[in-house]
């Protein structure tokens, strides 16, 4: 994970008149967790921050299914985010609270692990192939949610990272991979929601999804 994160502090996501630095810092924002309150103490059990995730289309029923993953930020300035699924938890790592939400970092490396796992194809190929459609081939369309009893404003922040890839006939379902994340100001955390799909293979029902949607902060209802 910390591979991915150190080159994605160098790249950033090119659409229109939008320079890379401009859309890295759509999704990446270092201030994306400003204001929110720090856990009273290193055991408090509260999560400052709680996601859904469901995901489905893995092919492994320990994997396939809906968890929930809860941030937490500690009186020592960093971020611990933790999976978790019934009476089940584990850690999914410690970050410092400058580089802003780590949920997204989770999210990439995750999808990127199951593609790979799924396809067969190399982990380092798929990353690379990420990071170059971070650089080039974003779509950011304005969007409207509701939230807390309003409509607010947000971008949709899409990523097709095999569409000009020179192995996409090789690829087979997995060349129409999209990652798409949902961005608000008016979110906590800046995260509605993180998606990676791609279409069911021929004869099946569906494909696969990684889906992480904002679901409370500490304090709201």
């Amino acid at each position: 994970m910390r591979v991915l994160v150190l080159a994605l502090v160098l790249l950033g996501i090119g659409h229109g008149p939008l320079v890379a630095a401009e859309t890295y810092d759509l999704l990446f924002p270092s201030t994306a967790l400003k204001g929110l309150d720090t856990a009273p103490s290193p055991d408090a059990g509260q999560s400052t921050l709680v996601y859904d995730r469901v995901i489905s289309g893995v092919g492994q029923e320990q994997l396939d299914g809906t968890f929930s993953i809860g941030l937490k930020i500690k009186p020592d300035d960093n971020v611990a985010l933790t999976l978790y699924q019934g009476t089940k938890s584990r850690g999914l790592g410690s970050y410092p609270v400058s580089v802003g939400n780590p949920v997204i970092m989770y999210f990439l490396e995750s999808a990127l692990g199951d593609i790979a796992a799924q396809s067969g194809g190399s982990p380092f190929y798929l990353r690379n192939r990420i990071k170059d459609a971070l650089l080039r081939d974003a779509q950011i369309v304005p969007v409207s949610l509701h939230y807390q009893n309003r409509e607010i404003k947000a971008r949709e922040v899409t990523i097709r990272p095999f569409t000009n890839d020179k192995a996409r006939d090789r690829m087979g379902r997995f060349a129409e991979l999209a990652l798409a994340v949902t961005i608000s100001e008016d979110i906590p955390g800046w995260y509605y929601s993180l998606v990676a799909t791609v279409p069911a293979a021929p004869g099946a029902a569906a494909g696969y999804s990684n889906a992480i949607t904002f679901k409370t902060a500490d304090g709201q209802p």
